[in-house]
């Protein structure tokens, strides 16, 4: 009686394990909560989707594995994938040089850039150099965020966890333009902002969106070559349409 005990306690413990293990072979990919047309939940559906939700989708088809989307602010994702607690990040998350100290990015793919966002009846700022002395809002833990305080000479820099409070601190007069990626800034223009606010100056800033890993991550490789396959398939170009409207460039 005492060896079967044995034997069945030592069968439930695989069995245990076994769950943990398979649980554990899911990769936790961080995606921001809020950054239109890249990642955003559908009012419809509930779901989180857009350009980089479908994209990641794509890659994980392409190589083999599950996993689960845990969206969450974006200045907590870096952190996420410093400390293990993530095996992906996909963000649109510029690759900087000071990031890649801290974590490995995958091959560029979205070309993006900075921008200035003036209420429509604005005419005092046409480029960087007039927001001296005024109000600028943007996103916290973002390159609009370092180009605001580095360059414009604002008197007052806000700084919002997301796109919603930061759009709607232009709109409410609480500041004079908002500085973010121009992406993100076209796909309210087109929505929210119709009609009511205009794009001023040249694109600041060009640069690469990529996806960040922990340091040393194998996952690497196995994406880069993914996203070459995508673009090589013509199913890169296909999801790039859908969202922006215009070829990849």
């Amino acid at each position: 009686m005492k060896r079967v005990l044995v034997t069945l306690c030592a069968m439930a413990l695989v069995l245990v394990m076994g769950s943990v293990s398979f649980a554990g072979d899911k990769l936790v990919i961080g995606t921001d909560t809020n950054f239109p047309p890249f990642e955003f939940k559908d009012p419809e559906t509930g779901k989180h989707t857009g350009f980089d939700v479908e994209l990641w989708d794509a890659i994980a088809k392409e190589i083999g594995v599950e996993y689960d989307l845990q969206p969450m602010d974006f200045n907590g994702i870096i952190p996420g994938l410093q400390t293990g607690q993530l095996d992906v990040g996909i963000a649109g998350m510029t690759i900087k040089p000071e990031r890649a100290k801290v974590i490995d990015f995958s091959d560029g793919y979205y070309n993006s850039g900075l921008v200035i966002l003036v209420r429509k009846d604005n005419d005092d700022v046409q480029k960087i150099e007039d927001l001296k002395g005024k109000v600028v809002a943007t996103k916290l833990g973002t390159t609009s965020a370092d180009l605001a305080k580095e360059r414009s000479g604002a008197e007052d820099v806000k700084l919002f966890p997301n796109n919603d409070a930061m759009f709607m601190e232009l709109m409410s007069g609480g500041a004079d333009a908002v500085i973010f990626d121009s992406p993100v800034v076209g796909d309210f223009i087109r929505k929210a902002g119709h009609g009511q606010v205009k794009v001023v100056g040249p694109l600041y800033h060009g640069q690469a969106y990529g996806m960040g890993f922990p340091k040393g991550s194998t996952l690497v490789k196995k994406v880069n070559a993914a996203l070459a396959s995508l673009k090589e398939s013509g199913a890169y170009r296909d999801l790039y349409v859908k969202w922006f409207g215009s070829e990849p460039r």
